[in-house]
């Protein structure tokens, strides 16, 4: 299923880029970019087996269109779809911090992707899902704190401190941390990448629709 939403920018170059969220089952990346590409919240849980979303923004003054895999949950044994992968240039690792099992299983899923894109040095963040679980009325125990987080993150990537993954924790049901978790990868991309097409080069250019 692909979903498009558009926001409107003077713009001056355009260009484009495909992400893709990858964590265990029921670790929410199917609410996170839903929050992002329709700014609603879904509620219910429906196992995914891939949906691509695609949102046009603003950044810097220029219209990205960002490409969006939602992976279907993955463990220790199931594989990733290296065919669906083809091209992605930025990775969001997720996991809940009320789902133990879900943070134990993020350095198996870099590595299984580091073994299937036969690189590590892509741009890459770890999210903390589900904090408005964490606290609050509806309080569940957090089984992972921010500060295990923090040092998953600085293990993972290449040996290059520029190529580390970055942090953050969001809650697609409160809309905390979502706007920003997205742009946060497109700071480490062009961190990484450096000028991300910006200088007017015909780099990965698209038309918006």
């Amino acid at each position: 299923m692909e979903y498009s939403t558009i926001s409107s920018s003077n713009s001056i170059h355009n260009f484009q880029r495909k992400i893709a969220l990858i964590g265990a089952r029921n670790v929410g990346k199917t609410t996170l970019t839903v929050r992002f590409v329709e700014s609603r919240f879904v509620e219910s849980y429906y196992p995914t087996i891939e949906n691509e979303f695609t949102r046009i923004i603003s950044y810097k003054n220029h219209d990205c269109t960002l490409e969006i895999l939602d992976t279907a949950g993955q463990d220790e044994v199931s594989l990733l779809s290296t065919k669906s992968l083809m091209g992605v240039r930025g990775i969001i690792l997720c996991y809940s911090i009320v789902n133990r099992a879900s943070f134990d299983v993020i350095p198996i899923l870099w590595d299984k992707l580091v073994d299937q894109l036969g690189k590590d040095n892509l741009p890459v963040i770890l999210v903390g899902t589900k904090v408005d679980l964490g606290r609050g009325t509806k309080c569940e125990k957090r089984c992972v704190t921010k500060t295990e987080g923090e040092k998953l993150a600085s293990t993972i990537g290449s040996q290059d401190k520029r190529n580390q993954a970055m942090f953050i924790e969001c809650s697609a049901e409160q809309d905390y941390n979502v706007e920003e978790l997205f742009m946060l990868l497109l700071k480490q991309m062009e961190r990484v990448e450096g000028t991300l097409g910006f200088d007017g080069e015909n780099n990965n250019k698209c038309n918006v629709m």
